[in-house]
């Protein structure tokens, strides 16, 4: 009969992907990766797999946790000009201030150079694209339907803008901009947005 685990799995799993982000997936080395979980390498390959499998297990972990702050956010908030605002606020945060010391976003930073080279990536990375714009344009539908957005207005176009502008805000926290500079034009970009 085998030990049970005596570690964490959502916590190593943060702990990969923190390596994944800023080294990558080639860069990060198996000594990185079960140095950061605190595991043995038998204990990874037994919990998570394989180098491959467990960065695909990071990926998920972020499109189901750390990837939708934002998009809860707009979702919940009932006035659509503060969910808008209150969207792009949540991610100028995240992506000046997150947790690991990371800057930008994961897949865009980190996952999306694996694309082509990695098994699995790519329909990770779109399914998490197609998802963050149905769930966005899935409010502005809403919106329509209560009449506080027009019958024509053009919601997967606007749902795609809305996080086309996450992923311009991520990569600016990457590059070093402050949370400061890239709310200077947060109400042009709301207005936008809404227009």
């Amino acid at each position: 009969m085998g030990r049970p685990r005596t570690f964490d799995s959502r916590q190593a799993l943060t702990a990969a992907m923190n390596v994944f982000w800023a080294k990558g997936y080639d860069g990060a080395s198996l000594k990185d990766l079960t140095g950061a979980m605190g595991i043995s390498g038998p204990s990874m390959y037994a919990a998570f797999g394989d180098k491959r499998e467990l960065f695909l297990k990071t990926i998920d972990l972020y499109g189901d946790v750390d990837g939708c702050a934002p998009v809860v956010l707009f979702e919940s908030e009932p006035d659509i000009r503060l969910a808008v605002r209150g969207f792009l606020e949540e991610v100028i945060i995240y992506a000046t201030t997150h947790e690991s010391g990371a800057k930008g976003c994961f897949l865009a930073s980190s996952v999306s150079a694996s694309i082509g080279e990695v098994e699995g990536v790519k329909e990770r990375v779109e399914k998490a694209i197609e998802d963050t714009d149905r769930r966005l344009a899935s409010r502005f539908e809403r919106e329509k339907e209560k009449k506080l957005l027009p019958e024509d207005f053009p919601s997967l176009e606007r749902a795609r803008l809305l996080y086309d502008i996450r992923q311009g805000y991520m990569f600016r926290g990457r590059a070093g901009w402050t949370a400061e500079a890239m709310r200077r034009d947060l109400d042009h970009r709301v207005s936008m947005i809404l227009a």
